[in-house]
């Protein structure tokens, strides 16, 4: 026995989630299933947009095995799926409906859907089912003219204004002028394991489950509670593994609502699992905009105004994300910069593709190829380089917090700490940058063409505003955790459990940690904005340490010795710095609270506690990508040399997992800067629908990925000062490999469009 407690936060402790991965016994979505279950298959428009003539269901349902099948006049009574985020009033008749009313708006648009004995038939069945549809015209630009959604509400249903000081001023003022016009593709996250839920109502106790559920648990419940008429109480969801969320799965998606729906009807268990076209024309796409910006300078480069006027192209309905991702692009464009005037205007545009939602650092990965591709175009103005225009605009630490007059997801923005200019000298140390920039001048001279860029973000995390936990240990000594978070794949379970055993002083491999399950905590907002880290760690340790002190005055009592004489190491009550001695077992304190003991007093029986955590502002990491490329002159191929992210989170409870999210980012950034993109033809029909013409990195295409982890600027808003670090691998890819590509070609403000292309670079080097 010792008094020395292990210390296990900042340590890189092996992840709990791995044993039953590796050992084959994952429960995905697809692994679900429930004895005379039916198969859901969704029939879904092949036009772009056109109006419903007619649905005929008779071919389908004369099919032996299909026992039912739905068009809209079916689920008549079923409201439209409600918006989670940055709600705004206008936006409420731009929802959509579980199946397609009268109009289809984009090619997937959910029709009709039939239920069969097996996925097969259902599939084979789908395809019997007659819809006839008038083709109408097709709005494919968000940036071009306003169309009709429908009578009386225009394709364009809102428009975000943000904006402080007085830009007319500035630009009177200004020495230069600097514009740009730049736009991001259309590109999402394609998880490894496509969307699939499995409704299943239990007549006998009145109650509905659905399993396959991830990301907001607790909202898509209530959600489907309200659109279904019931009371939350009678509904629950189940969070099994997930292949991968990235802001696209777990959302509430009508096919969610339908097999729910389909449970309580047909009295069988529901299941329905998306194929991977599917997934490519349905599952929420995400990024494309298109941004005019200009800036007011003075002679050194120094920011006085920044001016952007930008056009999101939603797709074809406003889905649960509401106006998320362009009023993220809108409030987090400024960055780490000094920026004394300020004015943003997004036009949201609704157009004929899939519905748009967000994706891992939402309107950040397009504000921040706009805001730095803006510095770079200011540096080549005055006659600097990158790193030097950066440095003359960054926010000092001295300045901190730093109060923008903007707002965003209900929060208003608050710089809540930070060394930006550190930062930046720790990733140019972490390259060699002189030494780098000797190599590639170089290289130039021997005729390559190689260039190195730099790109500087700062990410939100930790949106509010509450995270509940309940702890308990049971009578074996053994701790349960439960929280209202969800796990997308980034350790939840292995933060949580790291947290709880510092503070507590048990040992890690005793704990196990329950996320996404309803019926286990009364509420909970789930993983999404980099929150989970921040929020659910926070109330972890608050549950912990009021469990920690009801230990301990237990144990008090048991071993006749002053509460603040004691400390839990590893699972033992014992004295505080003393290797030998009296100690007692946690499972012994346990027993002790047991029903009947006469310890209990007046207490509630059991060892437990809760804990709410509350926050009403984000917290803001920060960091700096720095990317080296070589261009093809044959082919106009880039290879990416070299790549490094700087990220400052305040701490890290786990930096092995926080490095792994941080390469994982950088991989989905890459895809959106070269390879990845949703286009379409002239009518509307998706062009990239497989794996043969929606192009991802694989391994060979993404490099090595250095990785420096700063926790030079803990956030004052939480004791632990955590910030959450799920995004910033993604954030800056983009505009860093841009400024490379620049660099490599010799032409300032070269890249203004991603994803770049071999065919774009050919183009420029024959110019």
């Amino acid at each position: 026995m010792s008094g020395a407690r292990p210390k296990l936060v900042g340590q890189s402790i092996a992840r709990k989630e791995d044993g039953p991965l590796l050992r084959g016994q994952g429960l995905f979505a697809a692994d679900v299933n429930f004895p005379n279950q039916l198969h859901m298959r969704v029939v879904r428009s092949t036009y772009a947009h056109g109006r419903i003539l007619s649905v005929d269901l008779a071919p389908a349902l004369a099919i032996p095995g299909v026992h039912a099948a739905w068009a809209f006049a079916d689920v008549a009574d079923i409201p439209p799926i409600d918006f989670r985020l940055t709600k705004l009033e206008q936006l409420a008749a731009y929802r959509q409906t579980i199946l397609a009313k009268d109009r289809v708006r984009y090619v997937g648009d959910p029709v009709a859907v039939v239920f069969a004995d097996d996925p097969y038939l259902a599939e084979d069945a789908a395809e019997h089912v007659a819809v006839e549809i008038e083709e109408l015209p097709v709005i494919l630009h968000a940036d071009g003219e306003v169309g009709e959604f429908r009578e009386g509400l225009p394709t364009e249903p809102a428009i975000i204004r943000k904006g402080y000081g007085d830009i007319d001023a500035a630009f009177a003022a200004a020495h230069a002028t600097v514009s740009l016009s730049l736009s991001i593709g259309r590109h999402s996250g394609v998880p490894l394991e496509t969307r699939g839920s499995i409704g299943r109502y239990v007549a006998s106790t009145d109650m509905l489950e659905m399993y396959g559920a991830a990301k907001v648990p607790h909202w898509n419940r209530d959600q489907i509670a309200r659109m279904l008429g019931r009371s939350p109480a009678s509904v629950n969801l189940f969070e099994g593994h997930v292949g991968g969320g990235f802001g696209v799965r777990g959302e509430l998606y009508p096919e969610d609502v339908l097999v729910c729906l389909a449970a309580i009807r047909l009295g069988r268990p529901v299941k329905w699992i998306e194929d991977r076209r599917e997934n490519l024309i349905a599952t929420n796409h995400s990024r494309q905009q298109t941004h005019h910006i200009r800036a007011a300078i003075d002679r050194d480069g120094r920011i006085l105004a920044i001016d952007d006027e930008f056009y999101h192209d939603q797709g074809g309905y406003m889905r649960t994300h509401a106006a998320t991702v362009p009023d993220l692009a809108a409030a987090m464009l400024p960055g780490p910069y000094r920026v004394p005037a300020y004015r943003a205007v997004g036009h949201i545009r609704l157009t004929n593709k899939t519905p748009g939602g967000t994706y891992r650092a939402p309107g950040r990965y397009e504000s921040t190829f706009v805001r730095e591709r803006l510095l770079d175009a200011i540096a080549a103005k005055v006659g600097v380089d990158g790193v030097e225009i950066r440095r003359r605009n960054l926010i000092d630490k001295s300045e901190m917090p730093v109060t923008r007059a903007l707002e965003t997801l209900g929060t208003d923005i608050v710089l809540d700490s930070g060394d930006y200019a550190r930062l930046l000298d720790k990733a140019l140390d972490g390259v060699s940058w002189p030494e780098l920039q000797a190599v590639i001048a170089q290289r130039r001279s021997d005729g390559e063409l190689v260039g190195a860029g730099v790109a500087m973000f700062v990410e939100k995390s930790g949106l509010g505003p509450f995270d509940d936990v309940h702890i308990t240990i049971d009578i074996t000594g053994h701790v349960e955790v439960v929280t209202g978070a969800a796990s997308v794949g980034q350790g939840v379970e292995t933060v949580i459990a790291q947290i709880c055993a510092d503070t507590l002083g048990v040992n890690y491999d005793d704990i196990n940690v329950i996320h996404g399950q309803t019926n286990r905590i009364a509420r909970g907002l789930g993983a999404f904005a980099s929150r989970v880290t921040v929020m659910t760690g926070e109330a972890t340790r608050l549950a912990a340490v009021k469990l920690r002190d009801r230990v301990l005055a237990v144990a008090s009592e048991l071993l006749q010795s002053p509460a603040a004489d004691l400390d839990i190491v590893n699972g033992l009550i014992v004295r505080s710095g003393i290797s030998a001695g009296p100690s007692i077992k946690l499972a012994q304190i346990a027993a002790a609270l047991a029903p009947g003991s006469t310890l209990l007093g007046n207490d509630e029986p059991g060892l437990s506690a809760e804990a709410s955590f509350e926050s009403k502002h984000m917290v803001y990491p920060y960091g700096v990508h720095i990317a080296v490329v070589s261009l093809a002159r044959d082919t106009g191929a880039i290879d990416i040399e070299r790549y490094l992210v700087a990220y400052d989170i305040g701490k890290a409870v786990n930096p092995m997992l926080v490095e792994g999210q941080i390469v994982g980012g950088v991989a989905q950034g890459i895809g959106g800067a070269l390879y990845e993109e949703f286009t379409y033809d002239d009518r509307g029909e998706p062009l990239a629908v497989t794996f043969a013409d929606y192009l991802m990195p694989t391994a060979r295409e993404v490099p090595h990925i250095d990785v420096i982890i700063s926790e030079d600027a803990p956030s004052p808003l939480n004791p632990m000062g955590l910030k959450g670090a799920g995004e910033g691998g993604t954030n800056a890819v983009g505009a860093a490999i841009a400024a490379a590509i620049d660099d490599a070609l010799g032409q300032p403000g070269a890249i203004t469009r991603l994803p770049v292309s071999p065919q774009m670079i050919k183009a420029m080097l024959r110019k």
